[in-house]
């Protein structure tokens, strides 16, 4: 089975390759979904971020308000990082399982979609490193689309770990400034790759 740990900064276009991956055949397993898991309702995960983050991050259902959350843990290093305990090690055991699981069924190819792939060192998951990047100005025009400020866009951008850096782990560099037919034929070049 190919493990491939794909990741990129914010608006790169890492969620369209995965998806394209997925229609192609690959199984995906997005880390950031794996990660929601994490602290539902309930779980150890759930118990340790509320005896953390007080029962003020709580809806009145007793679910975690990812948006409370955020805006904690967002422009606060000291609490970004204590949730980051709490979650990598539990997501990146959910995500061991479910490689278990995969390679049992005789998969051939999964791709596990993580932003932070990287700065979690969570690459020995994988047999090849796939990073998406793109340019700061396609990045703040998609991103700008999606209705977020100039603002929010560069401190999200200023906060992630630099395209240079990423490039550097990297065994695959997929570009993607073009549109969307130029990245779908990219990405169908390296699944043939893959299978050759």
């Amino acid at each position: 089975m190919k493990v491939i740990g794909l990741t990129g900064g914010i608006g790169t276009g890492k969620s369209t390759v995965s998806q394209y991956l997925a229609e192609l055949g690959a199984m995906v397993i997005d880390a950031d979904k794996v990660g929601h898991e994490v602290f539902q309702h309930g779980t150890e995960g759930w118990e340790e971020v509320v005896a953390t983050f007080g029962k003020g991050i709580l809806t009145a259902t007793g679910e975690i308000n990812r948006k409370k959350l955020e805006a904690i843990v967002f422009n606060n290093p000291e609490a970004l990082s204590k949730l980051n305990q709490i979650v990598h090690p539990r997501a990146y055991n959910l995500v061991k399982s479910r490689l278990d699981e995969y390679r049992r069924q005789g998969e051939k190819v999964v791709v596990v979609e993580v932003i932070l792939l990287i700065e979690a060192k969570w690459t020995d998951l994988a047999n090849e490193v796939w990073v998406v990047v793109a340019s700061e100005n396609s990045v703040v025009k998609r991103l700008k689309q999606r209705g977020m400020s100039e603002a929010e866009i560069m401190a999200r951008i200023r906060s992630q770990l630099s395209a240079e850096e990423r490039v550097k782990h990297a065994d695959i560099v997929i570009n993607n400034d073009g549109d969307i037919d130029e990245l779908k034929a990219k990405v169908k070049e390296l699944w043939e790759r893959l299978h050759a």
